[in-house]
């Protein structure tokens, strides 16, 4: 019997143990940084059926791959809709807040690659 106890207590020992380090663990991931997307287009407009389209099919493929908004990833969406200062405005924004940028058209493209 007292093996029986002692196997018992070992047990409850090691579960509490386990039950103590679990916040720890889930800090531990909660943790990782946010990565930022930046989405920018140069032609469309924000509210554009086909600019809207595009980027929901983004979102889809990078859901199959466990990225989501607001738990692993965050998008910051700028268009310019054709105004050439717009563009390089939201380019230089978005080169300083996200790790990928995302550029739709080539004027978009052309002023993150400065």
């Amino acid at each position: 019997m007292q093996f029986d106890q002692l196997k018992r207590r070992e047990f409850i020992t090691l579960l509490g143990g386990a039950v103590a380090a679990w916040p720890l663990a889930a800090q531990a991931q909660q943790s990782e940084r946010m990565r930022r997307i930046g989405l920018l287009t140069a032609s469309f407009a924000a509210d554009d059926p086909e600019m809207r389209a595009r980027i929901a099919g983004f979102v889809r493929a990078l859901r199959k791959l466990d990225w989501s908004e607001g738990n692993n990833v965050q998008f910051d969406y700028r268009t310019g809709a054709g105004n050439a200062n717009d563009i390089r405005k939201y380019a230089a924004e978005l080169v300083a807040l996200a790790d990928v940028i995302l550029a739709n058209g080539s004027q978009a493209v052309s002023y993150c690659n400065k």
